[in-house]
């Protein structure tokens, strides 16, 4: 259930209860995609840079070690020992990506794995039945993410089909949740938007999957090489036909910057693999922008990766000494950065949702903004 707290402009500050716990949104969920983040962080790690979910991917685990193995373990959460609400992606990401190796039709998509060419069978029911082994706490509808750059008289019937997808992951998600087996019976669904960068579809397509009632939304499709501007453009053209009294999800987005841009125009939801990525190639997140701590100019600079910090590394260790394991290829400073970016995120997070309670949104992120574009 999703409790609107206060607005201030498009921006929302919610609460949404879940079988796992309350997440408090605006909020940031860390990409574990596998079941871990990378970049040897742990469950505590998490518990500890103020996690509130953590996202796990579909595909990746039904590949290795399998999704059956994982029920036998109890599920994901029982598996990787996290007790807060987890969030799996559909597999239909990963589809759009293997776009070498696959073939779409109206009951699903075949495709071969990307680790041993095994060929795999997914649709809307896969899925689903996938997901509910997980037993993560909220499922994501299988659908087509198609290219940013697809045309007009590709989208239309792949968006169309999505819609007929979304309705056979709600019919077999109900018959999951009743079986006796079942061990998250309360499994929530979340629909996902398509449509490219073409406003009237995404709008068209916003209302109809707005009157199947699902527990949330996301815009999905985006941040798969269209503009900022046309990604701005569409969040702020489809927002307003989502309903109000649900969360809100942008998949895969994005930048600091981005999530400023996307809270203002009323998204809740965020997820995006930046953070771990850019730590394990020593990209550190601060308030006066990124830092590549490769450069020879933090060779001797004993402050921490950004001062008032309260992350693991940035309480202790110096931005010379990370930088010496990073350079060593010691993997205790791609550790430390994945912890710091990660931190900044939640942490980030942490002071939208206050800015909105106070009112103070538009402010908030002028302010930020203008610290990213400083140049240390």
């Amino acid at each position: 259930m999703y409790k609107l707290i206060t607005t201030d402009g498009n921006a929302k500050r919610g609460e949404f209860t879940t079988p796992h716990g309350v997440i408090q949104t605006p909020v940031f969920m860390n990409v574990g995609t596998i079941a871990a983040i990378k970049g040897a962080v742990s469950t505590e790690d998490l518990q500890s840079i103020k996690t509130q979910v953590q996202l796990s991917n579909t595909y990746h685990l039904h590949v290795r070690p399998g999704d059956k193995i994982v029920k036998q373990m109890g599920g994901l959460h029982k598996f990787m020992v996290w007790d807060k609400p987890i969030l799996t992606d559909s597999g239909g990401f990963q589809v759009f990506s293997l776009a070498g190796l696959r073939k779409i039709k109206e009951e699903g998509v075949y495709f071969n794995s990307h680790i041993d060419g095994r060929k795999i069978f997914m649709g809307p029911e896969e899925s689903m039945q996938i997901q509910s082994n997980l037993a993560s706490t909220i499922a994501m509808a299988f659908d087509e993410c198609p290219p940013a750059t697809a045309e007009r008289n590709y989208i239309q019937p792949s968006v169309d089909r999505t819609t007929r997808w979304l309705e056979r992951c709600k019919v077999e998600m109900a018959r999951l949740n009743s079986l006796e087996d079942t061990i998250n019976k309360k499994q929530m669904l979340f629909g996902i938007n398509q449509g490219g960068i073409f406003e009237d579809i995404r709008i068209e397509h916003a209302k109809r999957i707005s009157d199947m009632d699902l527990d949330g939304y996301a815009i999905g499709g985006l941040a798969v090489g269209e503009s900022h501007e046309d990604m701005y453009r569409i969040i702020e053209a489809t927002v307003p036909y989502l309903p109000k009294n649900k969360p809100t999800y942008l998949m895969g987005v994005g930048t600091p910057a981005n999530i400023l841009e996307a809270v203002e125009r009323g998204v809740d939801f965020f997820d995006c693999v930046y953070p771990s990525r850019n730590g394990r190639h020593g990209h550190v997140y601060t308030n006066q922008g990124k830092l590549n701590l490769f450069n020879a100019k933090y060779e001797t600079d004993d402050r921490p990766i950004e001062e008032g910090c309260g992350c693991p590394a940035c309480q202790k260790y110096s931005r010379a000494y990370i930088r010496h394991l990073l350079k060593a290829k010691e993997m205790l400073g791609m550790r430390f950065c994945v912890l710091h970016n990660l931190y900044f995120y939640n942490n980030m997070m942490s002071e939208i949702r206050e800015a909105i309670e106070q009112g103070r949104y538009a402010d908030y992120k002028r302010k930020k903004l203008e610290g990213f574009n400083s140049n240390k």
